[in-house]
């Protein structure tokens, strides 16, 4: 075979894991269990109180400039996004502002969280938003992943 280019096939020795679909869909109330227990892993400033999440989540289903999506595989509810939008004067119009945003440990970097910020996105799109905005502590290097920049230093303060 002198002449000849011969190339071979090369397999990574990448561990090659089932594609993973979790289910990306709107919050219902029978959610609140699961969506109480990855909230109070979240929470690090506040301990999340199980009578004021269910009057927050029930007056959040229902409240129109809310948008509060899950992620669930086989039943499981194993993330969720909450966000808001409002009008302002800055921006012309809308901005939606992703406030919490949480995946299970055992299924983070598999592409949950994307998938959740996808879904608010789109929405914040449907109204028109002009901008999407969120403050993180932990997770830079993920939103930067999904073309966020860095803006604005965050502040705040306690009544």
């Amino acid at each position: 075979m002198h002449g000849t280019n011969r190339t071979k096939k090369v397999t990574h020795a990448r561990s090659l894991r089932p594609v993973f679909m979790p289910t990306i869909r709107p919050a219902l109330l029978t959610d609140s269990d699961a969506i109480f227990s990855l909230a109070s892993a979240f929470a690090t400033s506040f301990l999340v109180e199980r009578a004021a999440f269910e009057s927050s989540f029930c007056a959040l289903l229902q409240s129109p400039d809310v948008f509060i999506a899950v992620a669930s595989d086989s039943g499981r509810v194993i993330g969720y996004v909450l966000g808001f939008d409002h009008h302002t004067f800055y921006a012309n119009g809308r901005v939606s502002w992703v406030e919490e945003i949480m995946v299970a440990e055992d299924v983070r970097r598999r592409g949950v969280g994307r998938r959740l910020m996808e879904s608010f996105e789109q929405w914040a799109r449907s109204r028109q938003s002009k901008l999407i905005g969120l403050a993180t502590r932990r997770a830079a290097a993920f939103y930067q992943s999904l073309g966020y920049a860095e803006s604005a230093t965050y502040f705040r303060r306690l009544p």
